[in-house]
C-alpha cells in the first residue's frame, strides 16, 4: 500500500486518509474518492490530498477484516458486517467464551496491522453480546498476512467459540445447626435458585438434614437414586478440613472428594467431589451471597460442560481475589492486617451522628428546607439537637448548598463540618463525605436525613441501646407497625459497602441485601416515617 500526499488527479480511486469538510460537503476517512469527489474537491482550491493506494498484494480492510472474522469464529458465535476495517464477533447462546490465549497471541504477533481482542477466557455472555473484535489498523494489510492468519486460526474448528449453559436438574442440600434462623435457610435458597434459573438450570430438589455426616450421608444415598445432574451442598458450618463434617458425609453416602479449596476469595473454602457419576459441589458461606464467588465460577463451568479438575482449579489464583462481601464474618483485611494497630480497638459503644444537610430542596421551591423553623427551631437545628441529646459523638453535618447559612445556624454547636462539594450529584456523596468523617474509634454510625422534624431523641437512644446490648445486631433499622424508616445505624464494617453507592439514592438496597444482620427496632409513634419534602408537606406538617 502506498501512503502519500497526491496530487488530486492521481487521487481518483484512492483512499482518503483523513474525514475532513470542504466548501460544506463531508468527506469520511476510509473513503474511496471517484471522479465527482476530485471535481468537487478541486473547485474549492485544493491541489493535494493525503491518501492510501492498493497495491496488487493487498487486501483492503474491511475484507481482511471479514476474512479473519470467519476464519476466527467458531461453535455458537457468528460475525457482524465489517465496517472502518472492523468486523465483530457475536455470542449466539448464553454460556462461557472459550479460546486458547496462546493463539490469539499469535495471531497479533502476525503483524502490527492485525489485531483481534477478546473479552476474558471463560468470561459468562449472553445472547447477541459482543466476545471478540477484530481490527485492520491501516487501510489494508497484504494478502500474505490475511493468508496466514486463516491458516494459522484453521489449525482449530472454532478458534473463539462459546460453551453454552447446559439444562441441569439440580439438588440443593442445606444442613442446619441449632439457632441456625430458618430465614437464613430460605434465602440461601432463593439466592442460589435466582442465581441457577439465570444460568438456565433448575433446582428440581430443595432439601434440609442435620449437619450431622450420617444425616448428610443418609440424605446423598436418596439423592444419588434420583434423576439429578448435579449435587449442592451448603452447610450450617464450613468445612475446614476434608475430614470434617461434610466430606465425611459425602463419603459415607458413596461419594469422593476430588478437590478442596481454591485460589479464590471469597470462596476458598470449596470441596469438590462428585457422587457416583454426579458432580458434587460443598459451597462456602459465601454461596449465601448474591454477590460472585469463586463456587459462581465453578458453577458457571460445570454448567457450561467445560473440565473442573485439580489443574483447572489451580490456575485460577491470578484474578481470584474478588470483591468481598459485607456479611462475611471476618474480612480479609481484618484477619490479617496490614500491620500492628498502635491505636487502641475501637470502643464497641462509641457511635457517631451524621446528619445529611447537604442537599438543594429542590421541591420546597426557593426556600431551602433545613432553615425553615417549626415550633421555633430549624429543622436542621431540630436534627442536631436531638442527636446530642441522645449521646451520639461525633456529630458530623454534611454540608453543600447554603453551606455557610447551615454552618452559621448551628454555630454553637462542636460537631464536625464535612463539606461536599459534590452535593448536586445526589445524596450517595454525601453519605460518602459524611462517612469518610467518622473517627477510627467509632464502631458504627447513625446516618440521619435533617428533614424529619418528628424525630426526637428517644427514637436515636432506642437504636444505640439496640446496638449496645448486642454488637451483633449490625444494622439497625426503626419501624412503626412493620413499616421501615429512618434514621439507621450501621456498624462500621458496611462502611466500605455504603460508599460504594452512586447517584441519588440511599441505602435501602444494602439493608435488603444484608436482611441477616438486619435487626428491627419498634418505635413508639411514626416520626421515624415522617421528613419533609415539598410546600405541602410543610403545610401539612404545621396542620398536625
Amino acid at each position: 500500500m502506498k501512503f502519500s500526499n497526491l496530487p488530486l488527479k492521481d487521487a481518483e480511486g484512492a483512499i482518503l486518509a483523513h474525514s475532513q469538510t470542504i466548501d460544506g460537503k463531508h468527506y469520511r476517512k476510509g473513503q474511496v474518492l471517484k471522479t465527482i469527489d476530485i471535481d468537487n474537491i478541486a473547485k474549492s482550491g485544493i491541489e493535494k490530498i493525503v491518501v492510501a493506494k492498493l497495491e496488487s498484494n493487498d487486501v483492503s480492510e474491511n475484507d481482511a477484516a471479514r476474512r479473519i472474522g470467519i476464519a476466527v469464529s467458531g461453535k455458537n458465535t457468528r460475525i457482524g458486517l465489517s465496517n472502518t476495517g472492523r468486523v465483530n464477533v457475536f455470542a449466539t447462546t448464553n454460556g462461557l467464551i472459550n479460546f486458547d490465549p496462546k493463539m490469539i497471541n499469535r495471531i497479533n504477533e502476525i503483524d502490527e496491522g492485525i489485531t483481534i481482542a477478546t473479552l476474558n477466557l471463560h468470561e459468562r455472555v449472553s445472547i447477541d453480546q459482543i466476545v471478540a473484535t477484530i481490527k485492520i489498523i491501516p487501510f489494508s494489510v497484504t494478502e500474505t498476512k490475511v493468508n496466514k492468519t486463516e491458516i494459522l486460526a484453521s489449525k482449530y474448528t472454532s478458534l473463539v467459540k462459546v460453551s453454552s449453559f447446559q439444562n441441569y436438574k439440580i439438588a440443593l442440600l442445606q444442613t442446619e445447626l441449632p439457632g441456625l434462623q430458618k430465614k437464613v435457610i430460605e434465602k440461601t435458597s432463593s439466592v442460589i435458585g435466582s442465581k441457577i434459573i439465570d444460568l438456565g438450570s433448575v433446582i428440581s430438589q430443595d432439601l434440609i438434614c442435620k449437619h450431622e455426616s450420617d444425616s448428610i450421608a443418609e440424605c446423598l444415598k436418596s439423592v444419588s437414586e434420583k434423576d439429578i445432574d448435579l449435587i449442592l451442598v451448603v452447610g450450617a458450618s464450613a468445612t475446614t478440613d476434608r475430614r470434617d463434617v461434610i466430606p465425611s458425609g459425602i463419603i459415607s453416602g458413596g461419594g469422593k472428594i476430588e478437590h478442596f479449596g481454591m485460589p479464590v476469595d471469597p470462596g476458598n473454602l470449596l470441596v469438590i467431589g462428585r457422587l457416583k457419576s454426579k458432580p458434587l459441589l460443598a459451597l462456602p458461606g459465601s454461596a449465601r451471597s448474591p454477590k460472585k464467588g469463586g463456587n459462581d465460577i465453578i458453577l458457571e463451568r460445570i454448567l457450561a460442560n467445560l473440565p473442573i479438575g485439580k489443574k483447572q482449579i489451580r490456575s485460577m489464583g491470578i484474578g481470584g481475589l474478588l470483591k468481598e462481601n459485607s456479611a462475611r464474618p471476618l474480612p480479609r483485611a481484618e484477619a490479617a492486617p496490614q500491620r500492628q494497630k498502635k491505636e487502641a480497638m475501637p470502643v464497641i459503644s462509641k457511635v457517631a451522628g451524621i446528619i445529611l444537610a447537604a442537599g438543594q430542596s429542590r421541591r420546597m421551591g426557593y426556600r431551602n428546607k433545613l432553615l425553615i423553623e417549626i415550633e421555633g427551631k430549624s429543622m436542621i437545628r431540630h436534627a442536631v439537637d436531638i442527636m446530642v441529646n441522645a449521646g451520639a459523638s461525633p456529630i458530623i453535618v454534611v454540608t453543600g448548598h447554603e453551606s455557610k447559612e447551615v454552618r452559621n445556624e448551628l454555630k454553637d454547636i462542636n460537631a464536625i463540618f464535612a463539606h461536599n462539594p459534590k452535593y448536586a450529584d445526589g445524596l450517595s456523596t454525601s453519605l460518602n463525605a459524611g462517612l469518610d468523617s467518622v473517627p477510627s474509634n467509632c464502631a458504627a454510625a447513625i446516618i440521619s436525613l435533617g428533614d424529619m422534624p418528628r424525630l426526637k431523641s428517644n427514637h436515636l437512644i432506642k437504636l444505640i441501646d439496640t446496638f449496645r446490648a448486642d454488637p451483633g445486631r449490625e444494622i439497625c433499622v426503626p419501624t412503626w407497625k412493620g413499616k421501615r424508616g429512618n434514621p439507621v445505624l450501621w456498624t462500621r464494617k458496611y462502611f466500605g459497602e455504603l460508599k460504594q453507592i452512586s447517584g441519588d439514592i440511599g441505602a435501602k438496597y444494602h439493608i435488603e441485601e444484608n436482611s441477616d444482620s438486619v435487626f428491627e427496632v419498634e418505635m413508639p409513634d411514626n416520626g421515624i416515617l415522617i421528613d419533609v419534602d415539598s410546600p405541602e408537606g410543610l403545610e401539612q406538617l404545621n396542620e398536625s
